[in-house]
């Protein structure tokens, strides 16, 4: 044995050609050989076997067969053939070479998938082993070839769980090969692509199986999904510069990192469970943050929109609420971050919408309107806090940011509450309504302490229209049920409010309620109609309800459609909203009493604008003129009274020629010439009572109450609109001047004495006829007038004399002091200030 190269014997396991120094003593080397190999385990015999001695010759298949059939009759063998598999894997990796460790994984992959799964346990150790080995070379190849071993193996479903095996190196090393950065961009797509591989199979294994060490908890969590979404991120940018792609073809989504993420993402996103739905969520946010991809947010809402598809349906709250905390955490970044959170979370309710939404409604409207507070809070802290002439552009372009921020929040609620069944949007309806604030009242619940007057009204506008936006498309199938008396009256009290726009959203959220038919489109526009019958006006005869409601909240309707054109601030949009509302009452809840008052109604407005008693200009008496001749023409033909038509139609046609102002084709075109004065007009350019009662009559009309005049009632919404009182008779003037009050802070109401008011008092001739003819007409208006006008009427003389009764009291009576302290409140802080006992004045009576 001296003349040959000795050899270790660890080296025998691969049968290298050694070479003698004498060739003529070949058959004593076979003879030693032979008698070694002999004495080795017949598993490492027949693993020695597959490795050829040339290992571009491939894996020996008939000795690979015979391996095989050893370890599927000898199954307690298989961890032996794995661990000796790995300890030359092992070798051969650190040798770098690589034939064989290719030689070694097939026969791996050939008895993973021959092996049964009962008897597969024992090998697995050792095969994950040699996975790991291959993933930790530097070879971009060998970590290809371990990933497509394990992908392999992801996919034998055994039949028992191995509750010791955990996966956490290789969900680290995976989520490392997602960022690869290799100078060649061809390899480095290719380790990308195997990463994102590696980590499907490692879902696929782990995700089904809750008794396993589970891939959701969060330390997993946190490297898969930024993983994914980092190729997903990285093809969006390539497309978005070189353009649209084509539809990827399965071979394409093979070789695309985004693809194959996009869809392993969707496989995670659609095996997760309420219980780690948030573990595979809050990463996204993460990610999000981290790369600043809410602005702009194109990637974010297609992320987004991927979970909310993925999900299982009855999840999608989870996800809405994991927004809306994102959105609370973010409050105090970027106008257009936080926007693009807003604009993400509409992508997301817009398709829960569809299906199953959970508790969160009231919540989602809850913090939506929070933000919207917090949003004009800012602009309203820009606007004052900004110095005069210093960054006005910086200034302006925060204005027009939040704005986008506003505007974001009231589509999210429109679009949200459009999506909800009739039942919940009512109650949608009315937690808005309950948050619109109104001067002079504490019912609202929004706070309101930091806007100032100019933040409130910007609060209000943006509420209202989020209520347009809510209220939009809903039908009712009576108007009580879209109108109930807790919904209109905090409805109307803002249509009371000095501000044009905010009685325009009134009026339209009004319509939207009302508009059962959809005929509004008709009739927009303030215009004489030749022919009603051609706009094809959709009808159905009045129900009892909502005759009902019209009895009962009529008079509160037609009062302020009646405050409303008395407006100064009014511009032809309100004018024309008007008239919608007007024309909307007529088609829908009209029956001939309503008919009779709407007259009765526009009547008062046509002699309101003669008299003027609010000194209106010029236009605003013309516009209320051209709204009362385009709303009597509209209903004359409605109701089809060919005398009342007749009589609409003769001074429509003598405006046309003499006053063409008092029409609206003319009041509301540019450039319009208006008359000085319109006390002067004749008669036969104004709508005259005694002949539409004369015209309706005739058609079986009642019309004893066209002949008293309409009055508005009175309610608190005057004084807490601050307004005066519209029925100047009937008031109580109180003056009390307390002593601390300085003399000259008294103002004098006394009225100057001259000498025609000194005539005036002694002329007592005319004074009897005055008051025959006063008490003729409150007889007349008791016996004609309708009992809900007179009932109104008087309870507003008997509220405004309470009011008045009340502040005198207030002023008059004191409390007793008390030990226990008098209730003040100072710069809006309540206090109490106690009395000493030896301080207090008590009656004679009480003292012995």
């Amino acid at each position: 044995m001296k003349d040959y190269i000795q050899v270790p014997a660890t080296e025998f396991e691969r049968p290298y050609k050694l070479t003698s120094t004498r060739e003529s003593t070949p058959f004593l080397w076979l003879r030693v050989c032979c008698c070694c190999s002999a004495l080795r385990p017949r598993y490492k015999r027949l693993v020695d076997n597959i490795f050829p001695e040339d290992p571009k010759d491939g894996l020996v298949k008939a000795d690979m067969e015979k391996l095989t059939f050893y370890a599927v009759s000898a199954p307690e063998k298989l961890d032996r053939i794995g661990s000796y598999l790995a300890e030359r894997l092992s070798r051969d990796v650190v040798r770098h070479r690589s034939g064989y460790v290719l030689i070694a994984m097939e026969a791996l992959d050939q008895l993973l998938m021959a092996c049964h799964s009962q008897s597969i346990k024992p090998f697995v150790e050792s095969f994950l082993h040699m996975v790991a080995k291959l993933l930790e070379s530097g070879e971009p190849k060998l970590q290809v070839l371990g990933t497509n071993s394990f992908v392999k193996f992801a996919n034998i479903e055994e039949d028992t769980p191995s509750y010791h095996r955990r996966y956490d190196f290789f969900v680290s090393r995976f989520s490392a090969m997602c960022h690869s950065c290799h100078s060649d961009p061809e390899t480095r797509t290719e380790i990308r692509i195997a990463g994102i591989r590696g980590i499907q199979g490692v879902v696929r294994k782990t995700v089904n199986d809750e008794l396993r060490a589970t891939i959701w908890e969060p330390q997993h969590m946190d490297k898969i999904v930024p993983s994914l979404l980092f190729n997903m991120q990285k093809t969006e940018e390539v497309d978005s510069r070189i353009g649209p792609p084509p539809s990827p073809s399965a071979a394409d989504k093979e070789e695309n990192p985004a693809a194959l993420a996009e869809n392993c993402f969707r496989e995670l996103l659609g095996r997760a469970t309420f219980g780690n739905m948030n573990n595979a969520v809050r990463p996204v946010f993460a990610h999000l943050d981290h790369h600043k991809l809410w602005d702009p947010n194109e990637f974010a809402a297609h992320c987004f929109k991927i979970i909310m598809y993925s999900i299982q349906a009855q999840y999608s709250h989870h996800v809405i609420q994991e927004i809306l905390g994102h959105l609370d955490a973010r409050k105090k970044d970027s106008p257009r971050v936080r926007a693009g959170i807003i604009q993400v979370l509409l992508e997301a309710v817009a398709i829960a919408a569809k299906g199953s939404i959970g508790p969160t409604v009231l919540e989602v409207f809850n913090t939506l309107l929070k933000h919207l507070r917090l949003s004009v809070e800012f602009e309203a802290n820009d606007l004052q806090g900004e110095p005069v002439g210093s960054a006005n552009l910086n200034t302006s372009t925060k204005d027009n940011d939040e704005k986008i921020v506003q505007n974001a929040i009231i589509q999210t609620i429109g679009f949200f509450g459009s999506n909800l069944p009739d039942y919940q949007r009512s109650e949608i309806m009315m937690f808005i309504m309950g948050k619109v604030p109104v001067f002079g009242t504490s019912t609202h619940t929004l706070d309101i302490s930091q806007l100032g007057d100019l933040g409130t009204r910007r609060i209000q506008i943006m509420l209202l229209r989020s209520l347009l936006m809510v209220t939009s498309g809903y039908k009712a199938k009576t108007i009580v049920t879209a109108l109930p008396g807790s919904f209109l009256d905090p409805l109307l009290s803002p249509s009371l409010m000095e501000d044009y726009e905010l009685r325009q959203l009134v009026l339209e959220v009004m319509h939207n309620l009302m508009d059962r038919h959809d005929n509004r489109a008709k009739l927009r526009g303030i215009r004489i109609i030749p022919d009603v019958a051609d706009l094809k006006i959709k009808r159905e005869k009045i129900c009892r309800q909502d005759a009902s409601f019209m009895k009962k909240n009529g008079q509160q309707l037609y009062r302020h459609i009646y405050l409303g054109c008395k407006e100064e601030d009014n511009v032809q949009k309100n004018y024309e909203l008007l008239y919608t509302s007007l024309a909307l009452i007529t088609i829908e809840l009209a029956n001939e009493e309503v008919v009779i008052d709407l007259i009765r109604l526009a009547i008062a407005l046509q002699d309101s604008a003669i008299i003027n008693e609010d000194s209106l200009p010029a236009f605003h008496r013309c516009g209320i003129m051209a709204l009362v001749a385009a709303y009597l023409n509209f209903v004359s033909q409605m109701i089809a009274v060919p005398a009342f038509c007749q009589h609409v139609s003769k001074v429509i046609e003598i405006r046309t020629m003499e006053a063409p102002y008092f029409l609206p084709e003319h009041i509301f075109r540019d450039k319009c010439m208006l008359p000085k004065s319109l006390e002067k007009h004749d008669k036969n350019l104004y709508f005259l009572t005694n002949k539409i009662a004369e015209s309706l009559g005739g058609s079986g009309y009642s019309v004893e109450k066209l002949s008293v005049p309409y009055v508005p009632q009175v309610t608190d919404e005057d004084r807490l609109s601050r307004r005066k009182s519209i029925v100047d008779t009937v008031s109580i003037q109180v003056d009390i001047l307390p002593s601390s009050v300085p003399s000259d802070d008294v103002v004098s109401n006394t009225e100057e004495i001259t000498f025609e008011a000194l005539k005036k008092a002694i002329d007592t001739s005319g004074t009897e006829e005055q008051e025959k003819e006063k008490r003729r007409l409150v007889i007349e208006k008791f016996q004609k007038a309708p009992f809900e006008e007179i009932a109104a009427q008087c309870e507003s003389k008997a509220n405004l004399l309470h009011d008045r009764l009340a502040q005198i009291l207030e002023l008059t009576i004191r409390p007793p002091p008390s030990p226990s302290g008098t209730l003040t409140i100072t710069s809006g802080h309540a206090q109490y200030q106690s009395v000493p006992v030896y301080e207090m004045k008590f009656p004679d009576l009480c003292v012995y």
